[in-house]
């Protein structure tokens, strides 16, 4: 059970938060809890949807994208984002069961992409405090350095939303995947 209320309609939320959820919901097709959670603090839901649309008009690929999220989700032991990121990588980014296997392990079928999950996890283990070595195989696998800024920022977008639903235990509305690791 949440820890604290998820509006259950948009015109529950806060107003200053209506647009925002309107925007998520013709984007979408609907609202996921997560959102709906969020959207408490309009301000935190602004900020969220402003650096996810961002990144989503960046250099990494929207498969890429979805690798990391799947990868950070398993690390930090959050089954919302599990969930919700099986789905979105199945579905949308089109991987294979193989392939988000892989990425909850923190690993990548494809060569280049294995290096942008790997660095992920070396930065959400680290705390940032990756390597010159980390930096360089990163680099090496093709990466810019304008990508490897993206790579920590979606890091953090997603440590943003892990840490959310855990903390306040967003209810599922995906179909539920327990991740296998906490941190």
């Amino acid at each position: 059970m949440p820890r604290i209320p998820t509006p259950a309609a948009i015109i529950d939320a806060p107003t200053e938060s209506h647009s925002l959820l309107k925007g998520v919901e013709t984007a979408l097709g609907s609202v996921p809890n997560m959102f709906r959670l969020i959207a408490n603090s309009p301000a935190t839901l602004e900020g969220y949807l402003g650096l996810n649309g961002a990144l989503g008009k960046g250099l990494i690929s929207p498969a890429t994208r979805e690798r990391i999220a799947l990868a950070i989700a398993n690390h930090n032991g959050c089954d919302y984002c599990n969930s919700a990121h099986s789905y979105l990588g199945k579905n949308l980014a089109k991987l294979d069961n193989v392939e988000i296997a892989a990425n909850r392990s923190g690993r990548s079928t494809d060569v280049k992409a294995d290096a942008a999950v790997r660095f992920a996890i070396q930065i959400a283990q680290q705390r940032g405090r990756v390597t010159d070595t980390d930096v360089s195989a990163v680099r090496h696998a093709g990466y810019s350095d304008g990508e490897l800024i993206e790579i920590v920022a979606h890091v953090a977008l997603n440590v943003l939303t892990n840490y959310i639903n855990e903390a306040f235990q967003t209810e599922i509305d995906f179909p539920a995947f327990k991740a296998s690791r906490a941190a």
